[in-house]
């Protein structure tokens, strides 16, 4: 009981010196909490809408064999009217209603303006249904009741501001559907963001799948006291059992959330950032403790002196490191909740509606992040509560601060250098595999006990960059300078601890960057080397290239020629009697001049004759195909033909690589005119010195259709650039975390020292340092760390991305990059950081009263 009345109150007579650390606690919480929560409010909105849609029993066409894409084909797959007749007289059957549902559309206003999602919810079109009702009902205005009216979803007509009369055109594979708003239809459950029209049935039918009278699924619903399983059972002996794919309302559910998983992707991603800052707020709280622990001392000895045990001590420190976790993990845990809440808000901004009411916060969330914050609170306080223990009686008779203090260990020097050594070694030998899969274990261990070492090492190299750094930085300052490189050097371990934090964060931000950097010029140089067509026309959704829009680009003046690029799936059976699942490329003849491919055998060109394939040098080379051998090709949905081996490419790029092709030509030979998919690009090539104005007629000639992107070369590599850059700008923000939470550790370690020096601020202030002099030395100090932990966390990034970027090259990505505006951009940044920590503590140091100062113990 002693034990704990002693941790109590000295956890509440250092609560002040305790709260920094209890934030840093508090946000890496919340952000575990806050990512739990969100992606399980997105679960439960995507169940409940699932759910409620089903129908008892879905009767959908047999699945496409295995690869087929009916997105690219235009049009989903069919059953005849007939089946809902079939249907209908099954026993139980209540009612059973045809239903058209297509996604390979897209929907303008009269200003030609897309009025999809942004966020990568799909545009649906289909006829209105009485399942609709389910989720659904009509706000304004009434069903669609022919081929001039279409309905539409309240949160996309209040999105693009849509009303009432408002005309709309519906593109699809058929033709454009030209229709005015009849009605709005409100979701009674919440709409994740996916844009939707409704059309009245014939016109479903005729304009989305070219199939009057056919249904893309039929919905039935269950008499009174008849299971979904029994009524699965009718309708199947019935209809026939393999006539048609049959799903209860709880598998249709469960299927439609299999394919969710991106949910999972997003929980783990920042789950992992959320480690990081974790780990940062490790450093935080072991300083915290350590410099608690430096200061108390004579207090420490004094209690050993009275009678108190190692034992007792250590727990008195333990505790008050456990009280530290529960206070800032229980904020977290309420924090977390409103980060939930706020990117809930964030993604309604961007057009994924999520509902507060449908917030999901199971009870295994507080307790994960209760338990991950007292126990890394407690483990990050493990070592200063041993040193404590380890306080003599005798240092009761001391000032406060322990020799042991001011300078790294030999052992722990040997053992930074021993696990910075297997880190670099590692990082060589990913560097120089031979095979992508070796090359990524060998980086993991790289990554991991170079990170190791550096921070074992930090100390050490606290004594020789610092001074390296106080040339340049602080030596201009004159006197302030020196006692502020003098105060970084007094204590290198407490130095290094405080850099480490910041040097996680930046050295993943430099990783990152260079692996970026390094994937854009990969890219852009194997355009320039490759590329011939001079503009690209696709969709960045992946909506197929409509006919429409393929004829209208087709009649452009001034084009040489233009490409369609799609793709099919086969069964490939090699000369060895082996069997591999494959795409094949299939293009026109024009795209040999499209794309400059190396190949090791053969022309290009002779690939797209009659009967003919080209193969991947990998893939020749692993089943020992060569020039003139015959592969058999078992087309899905289609004919199983002998195609002959007419080229082989090279796979030393990473444009097209492992690409197999064959003509137009046959692939429509070999399959069914509705089983051949849209193309999903298309390639061209202007006339000589016809460049510039065929740019402008290609663009003004799709002008209609604003789901694709027209880009010629510089546009191509611009868009790339732009896409790596919100990638890299999401993982920056995510890392941003870490580096708050570093930021505190600073800023905590500069007041902790600024009251362990009280006595000695007091003393140069007596001799005449001024105020002002003083608040420089303690920015001075607070600027070289944070350059020290930036200098060693930036030169670790660089490694670890030029490492990672030698295994890109396997896959084609053979430029290195490194982006100094990046990198130097943030060393520049880091002394900001350093000077914004400083300036709380510097204000506190000034404020002291000199005779008090001197006076204290």
């Amino acid at each position: 009981m002693t034990v704990m009345k002693t941790a109590r109150r000295n956890f509440f007579a250092h609560k002040g010196r305790m709260a920094l650390s209890a934030v840093a606690v508090l946000l890496s919480v919340a952000f575990v909490c806050g990512t739990l929560v969100f992606t399980d409010t997105m679960s439960t909105t995507f169940d409940k809408l699932f759910a409620v849609t089903s129908s008892d029993v879905t009767v959908s066409p047999k699945p496409p064999a295995e690869g087929e894409d009916n997105q690219m084909r235009g049009k989903p797959q069919v059953l005849p009217g007939s089946a809902v007749e079939s249907v209908r007289k099954a026993e139980g059957v209540k009612s059973a209603e045809g239903a058209v549902f297509s996604t390979a559309v897209t929907v303008v206003n009269s200003k030609n303006e897309n009025m999809g999602s942004t966020t990568g919810a799909p545009t649906i079109a289909g006829n209105w249904t009485e399942n609709e009702l389910k989720s659904m009902k009509i706000t304004s205005g009434q069903a669609p009741r022919g081929p001039t009216e279409v309905m539409v979803d309240a949160d996309t007509a209040d999105k693009h501001h849509l009303k009432l009369g408002d005309e709309l055109r519906t593109i699809a594979i058929t033709g454009d559907i030209r229709s005015k708003i009849s009605g709005i239809a409100t979701f009674t459950v919440t709409n994740p963001g996916a844009a939707i029209v409704y059309f009245d049935t014939a016109t479903a039918q005729e304009k989305l799948l070219g199939a009057p009278g056919a249904f893309t699924h039929v919905n039935v619903t269950a008499k009174d006291g008849v299971s979904d399983e029994q009524l699965k059972k009718n309708v199947a002996a019935t209809a026939g059992a393999d006539a048609y794919k049959l799903q209860t309302a709880k598998e249709a559910a469960a299927a439609n959330k299999k394919d969710m998983g991106f949910l999972d992707v997003m929980k783990y991603v920042m789950l992992g950032f959320a480690g990081i800052a974790f780990l940062v707020g490790i450093f935080l709280i072991f300083n915290t403790f350590s410099m608690l622990v430096a200061q108390r001392t004579r207090e420490i000895g004094l209690m050993r002196a009275i009678g108190s045990d190692r034992s007792q001590i250590n727990r008195s420190v333990l505790i008050e490191a456990l009280l530290l976790g529960v206070v800032g993990s229980l904020a977290g845990v309420a924090a977390g909740v409103g980060l939930a809440v706020g990117l809930m808000k964030l993604m309604g901004q961007m057009g994924m509606h999520l509902s507060t009411d449908d917030l999901t916060v199971k009870w295994t969330t507080p307790v994960l992040g209760l338990v991950l914050g007292i126990v890394v609170t407690v483990v990050a306080a493990y070592i200063p509560a041993r040193r404590a223990g380890k306080v003599s009686p005798m240092a009761a008779l001391r000032d406060a601060g322990t020799p042991g203090d001011r300078k790294a260990g030999v052992v722990r020097a040997v053992l930074g250098l021993v696990l910075t050594g297997i880190g670099g070694a590692a990082l060589f030998l990913a560097a120089a595999a031979e095979k992508a899969a070796a090359g990524s274990l060998w980086l993991a261990l790289g990554v991991l006990f170079s990170l190791i070492g550096f921070i074992v090492i930090g100390p050490l190299l606290a004594g020789v960059v610092v001074r390296v750094l106080a040339a340049p930085v602080l030596r201009p300052f004159g006197s302030v300078g020196r006692l502020a490189e003098r105060n970084a050097l007094r204590n290198p371990r407490r130095t290094g601890a405080t850099a480490a934090a910041l040097m996680i964060g930046l050295a993943l931000v430099a990783c990152l960057s260079v692996v970026g950097s390094s994937m854009v010029a990969s890219a852009t140089d194997e355009l320039d080397r490759t590329v011939g067509a001079d503009y690209i026309v696709s969709s960045d959704s992946m909506q197929p290239v409509m006919p429409q829009a393929e004829q209208a680009m087709r009649a452009v003046k001034g084009l040489d020629h233009v490409t369609a690029y799609r793709e099919v799936e086969g069964k490939i059976t090699a000369p060895d009697g082996s069997s591999l699942r494959s795409e094949l490329s299939v293009t026109d003849p024009t795209y040999a001049q499209d794309v400059r491919r190396k190949m090791t055998a053969g022309r290009h060109e002779d690939a797209y004759a009659a009967g003919s394939m080209a193969v991947g040098s990998l893939y020749a080379d692993e089943h020992h195909v060569r020039v003139g051998d015959e592969l058999t090709v078992a087309f899905t949905g289609g004919r199983t033909t002998k195609l002959k081996v007419a080229a082989i490419t090279s796979d030393e790029g990473n444009l097209d690589k492992g690409v197999k092709y064959i003509s137009t030509a046959t692939a429509e030979a070999n399959l069914p005119a509705d089983q051949l998919p849209r193309p999903f690009m298309l390639l061209a090539k202007a006339r000589s010195g016809q460049a510039d104005s065929a740019y402008a007629a290609v663009k003004a000639a799709l002008a209609e259709y604003p789901q694709y992107k027209v880009l010629n070369q510089t546009d191509y590599k611009e868009n790339l650039k732009d896409q790596v850059g919100q990638l890299l700008n999401m993982v920056y923000g995510l890392l941003a975390l870490a580096i708050i939470v570093a930021v505190l550790g600073v800023v905590n370690t500069l007041a902790l020292s600024v009251v362990e020096r009280t006595r000695e601020i007091g003393l140069m202030r007596a001799i005449g340092l001024s105020r002002r002099q003083l608040r420089r030395m303690i920015r001075l100090e607070s600027v070289v760390i944070a350059l020290f932990g930036a200098l060693l966390g930036l030169g670790l990034g660089m490694g670890w991305g030029a490492t990672a970027q030698q295994l890109l090259a396997l896959q084609g990505l053979k430029v290195l990059e490194i982006p100094w505006p990046t990198i130097l951009g943030v060393f520049a940044g880091s002394a900001l950081v350093g000077l914004f920590a400083a300036l709380v503590p510097a204000f506190r140091a000034g404020r002291m009263n000199v005779l008090n100062a001197i006076a204290s113990e």
